[in-house]
């Protein structure tokens, strides 16, 4: 198997490098955090004009033909710049799912919106008592003339606060677990009866609740297939993982980066730091966690073109779980070799810590999915 990248992944990666170091710097960064958005429209402008926001769609609908391997390159490098705009709930997981499960007139209409940064999109999946399972859906869709009205409450809802449309997720029929009977909806932000809660996450990026109160939806306005979500929402959680890796992957980079250059400036007793033997191991401990978490990363990656949905399931699990294990390390580790300003505010490396933290939590914890893939192995008839 091929591993090295081509050129042109290795352009567009040098590509958003150069945006990112020379118009994405971290005291710009620090600013939008007190904005109303907490996040660039103009980078996100930028994100269309560099192809990023349709990498991942057919060409045939305005994408570029993107694999997960391409969302792999891009997510590690956004990790580097501390991104907050909500490219991950916007593309990857709203993105993905209508890729795999919306009907071609469907697509015809959002995946262009969604290319050139006209619209945002957010999941409302997850409930208060789902505990990472897809499979939990309590909000319910009631038949009402040609239509639907929706009641339920979705939880902790990445980019809710600038979402101008949510696909929402609402069982019709079965019980709270069934993996059958649950629907997609897209509903306008600004619907009568949806209200969003939002708040800021320990990472500075924006999330909320969103409650269903009497929402009217029409026929028109049902995603994909009637009944058929979950194991589709299931696959576009997957894919998020993988991309939450690859960009856990680039934040360890960067944090690795960061603390060698300050040991090699800090000096004690006369000399830096970098010249202490013990020091040296902990870098080198950090270095081949980083490398390690990477090549887990890209094997996640490349699984997401396997046919069978549960390889999928089961190897972004995997990734989610040993990635979640490295970070740790690597984001103590850089945090402590920098003493006391290793937390504060004026310095990235805390924010990479903070987001590194947040990343371990979304879309399932390391115990979730090391016991979802230590289940889902049991079963499987691996090679």
């Amino acid at each position: 198997m091929n591993f090295n990248l081509t050129e042109e992944q290795l352009g567009l990666e040098d590509t958003l490098q150069r945006f990112l170091s020379r118009d994405y710097t971290f005291e710009k960064r620090r600013n939008l955090l007190s904005t109303e958005d907490g996040f660039s429209r103009s980078a996100w402008a930028t994100y269309a004009d560099l192809g990023i926001l349709a990498l991942p769609f057919p060409e045939e609908f305005g994408g570029l033909d993107g694999t997960a391997v391409d969302t792999y390159l891009v997510m590690r490098t956004l990790g580097k710049g501390l991104i907050l705009e909500p490219y991950l709930s916007t593309i990857v997981l709203c993105g993905g799912l209508i890729n795999n499960f919306a009907t071609r007139s469907q697509k015809e209409v959002l995946i262009p919106s969604l290319a050139s940064g006209e619209s945002m999109l957010a999941l409302a999946h997850y409930e208060p008592k789902s505990r990472y399972n897809e499979s939990l859906v309590e909000t319910q869709a009631v038949a009402a003339g040609d239509g639907w009205v929706l009641n339920g409450h979705k939880a902790v809802v990445f980019g809710a606060p600038s979402a101008d449309h949510f696909l929402i997720s609402a069982r019709h029929e079965g019980d709270d677990t069934s993996e059958e009977g649950v629907s997609l909806f897209l509903v306008p932000a600004d619907t009568t009866g949806l209200s969003i809660t939002g708040w800021v996450n320990h990472d500075g990026t924006r999330a909320g609740d969103v409650v269903l109160q009497h929402v009217k939806v029409s026929a028109d306005q049902l995603v994909g297939e009637q009944g058929k979500a979950i194991p589709a929402v299931s696959q576009a959680v997957a894919l998020a993982n993988c991309a939450i890796v690859a960009e856990a992957t680039g934040i360890m980079r960067a944090l690795i980066a960061a603390t060698l250059d300050y040991l090699k400036t800090r000096q004690q007793f006369g000399v830096p730091l970098s010249t202490f033997q013990a020091l040296q191991h902990r870098l080198a401990d950090m270095a081949i966690a980083a490398e390690q978490a990477d090549s887990m990363a890209l094997r996640a990656a490349i699984e997401m073109q396997n046919e069978d949905l549960n390889a999928r399931v089961r190897q972004a699990s995997g990734a989610k779980a040993y990635v979640n294990q490295q970070a740790r390390l690597v984001g103590q580790d850089a945090v402590q070799l920098h003493g006391g300003i290793g937390v504060t505010d004026e310095l990235d490396v805390a924010h990479y810590f903070k987001r590194l933290t947040t990343l371990s939590l979304m879309l399932g914890d390391t115990s979730f999915h090391l016991q979802r893939y230590s289940n889902m192995l049991e079963t499987a008839d691996v090679q």
